[in-house]
């Protein structure tokens, strides 16, 4: 466990990032999107791909079709759940392409020619991926997914709707907010000292504990048996001149996308 290569792309007006250790992999195409390339306007300045937090429906279209083309899809290929904050995982193929899941917070998927896209901003997006049945999974995970354990459900979830083994699961954390920006309450720390243990709480010399989300969700993940978990090391707070960050712009911002799909073997 620990910081993987991230690798920053920029293409046809787009920024986003892979993992160095998913670029090449056959079959396989994913994304973490930047706030930059798109059409939104401030304070969603550019490419803002929320439809609930009240940018231009046309816009958010635009920029959601950037996202999707920019890794080879069309929107007719791509699913997308309602994130509500839940641990709730679901499986997907085909017969959900194009459309939107209602109450889901991660969804998993093993059929070429469907993507999976989900919405951050601070919340941290773990992508997980079976190489040996070539199985994709894509989570939301804020502070009640992290501490209700949405990570090792999804997990579980790939082991028993496809039969992944754990050890067999790469795990790659995403852009999110990082333990530098992320100041919690005193009853919130203490709930995931209990859970994941005091290092992944820190307590600076004055003001609040300062909750290390990403790390939470790598602990999680480590103990459901994945050895292979690699984080980005980018904090959406700390960068937003690349990122929407929820916290550090007072909830008035816009939504980043993060994509993954399954090809047939190019």
């Amino acid at each position: 466990m620990g910081c993987g290569t991230i690798v920053r792309i920029e293409r046809d007006g787009l920024v986003y990032y892979q993992f160095e250790r998913l670029r090449a992999q056959t079959g396989l195409r994913h994304g973490f999107f930047t706030r930059l390339g798109g059409v939104s306007q401030a304070p969603f300045a550019t490419l803002n791909v929320g439809a609930s937090v009240g940018d231009d429906p046309l816009a958010v279209a635009e920029n959601r079709r950037r996202c999707f083309a920019a890794l080879g899809f069309a929107e007719a290929q791509v699913v997308s759940p309602n994130q509500v904050h839940s641990t709730v995982v679901a499986r997907v193929g085909r017969v959900q392409a194009g459309a939107s899941i209602e109450a889901t917070d991660g969804l998993m998927t093993d059929e070429p020619g469907i993507a999976l896209f989900l919405r951050f901003a601070d919340c941290v997006p773990i992508l997980l991926y079976d190489r040996h049945l070539h199985v994709v999974a894509l989570v939301h995970a804020g502070w009640r997914g992290t501490l209700h354990g949405i990570a090792p459900a999804a997990v579980q979830a790939m082991r028993s709707h496809y039969g992944s083994r754990p050890g067999d699961v790469w795990a790659g954390i995403g852009p999110a907010i990082g333990a530098c920006c992320y100041e919690v309450g005193a009853d919130l720390a203490g709930e995931f000292r209990r859970r994941f243990g005091a290092g992944v709480v820190t307590q600076p010399a004055s003001g609040r504990p300062h909750l290390d989300l990403p790390g939470a969700n790598a602990l999680a993940l480590a103990e459901v048996g994945v050895r292979e978990v690699e984080l980005s090391g980018l904090c959406t707070a700390c960068h937003v001149d690349e990122f929407f960050s929820h916290r550090r712009e007072g909830g008035r911002t816009g939504r980043l996308g993060a994509l993954v799909g399954l090809v047939c073997s190019e």
